[in-house]
């Protein structure tokens, strides 16, 4: 699971009561250049986490930005992976590419040649889906050549509709380094959204939200 410590505290607490794989979010949502929640020292703040929190940062990073936001941006990733490296725990970092610009076969792998090129090496990646079998190949040489032990990627949603997110499943299961997918507004949008307007109560909402998830698990498997 993903979960935010500011909004899903209560949640986060709940789930050490469970065998879960946990990422937790870092970063000021929606920052451009990056920014960390809650400013002050990046360590101190996550020394208090848990050992088996993943750290998770989301940045939105371009090939084509400007050398100035590029600067800044890899600053504060360099900063993050000091950090997570002295104090022992998991990064996740989460590369969304195709908000601000073109995504070609090669976008996503130049992004992440530039930053094992400054000696990030992430234990996870977190990417939006690829549209070609090509654009696939050229991240799992980007891995392969910088960082074989890599534990591998998990897709991203960008809030898709289930069944454009099938078929990027399809094309990208077919990469051993791909391990699944962790998406959240394809599964609590649009529910949210009727819940929050009080036309369905909660049981329905929950009921809702499982059933789409459980289709995008058996559309994975089947993948």
């Amino acid at each position: 699971m993903l979960l935010d410590g500011t909004y899903g505290r209560e949640a986060l607490f709940r789930a050490a009561d469970h065998d879960f794989w946990i990422g937790r979010p870092v970063e000021d949502p929606g920052s451009r250049p990056l920014d960390f929640e809650g400013g002050g020292s990046l360590a101190a703040k996550l020394i208090e986490w848990p050992v088996n929190h993943t750290i998770k940062c989301l940045c939105f990073y371009h090939p084509d930005d400007s050398a100035d936001l590029k600067a800044k941006q890899e600053r504060e990733l360099l900063r993050l992976y000091d950090a997570a490296r002295s104090l022992g725990r998991e990064l996740l970092v989460e590369i969304i590419c195709g908000k601000h610009g073109a995504l070609t076969d090669d976008t996503s792998a130049q992004v992440m040649r530039r930053l094992y090129d400054l000696g990030i090496k992430p234990d996870w990646w977190k990417l939006e889906a690829q549209k070609t079998e090509e654009a696939w190949k050229n991240i799992d040489h980007a891995i392969e050549v910088n960082d074989p032990s890599c534990r591998g990627i998990v897709l991203l949603g960008l809030e898709a509709p289930e069944a454009e997110l099938a078929k990027a499943f399809s094309l990208a299961k077919a990469h051993h380094r791909v391990k699944g997918f962790a998406v959240g507004r394809t599964i609590f949008a649009d529910p949210a959204r009727e819940w929050l307007a009080g036309s369905i109560d909660d049981p329905t909402a929950v009921t809702r939200m499982a059933d789409s998830f459980a289709r995008l698990v058996a559309a994975w498997e089947k993948a």
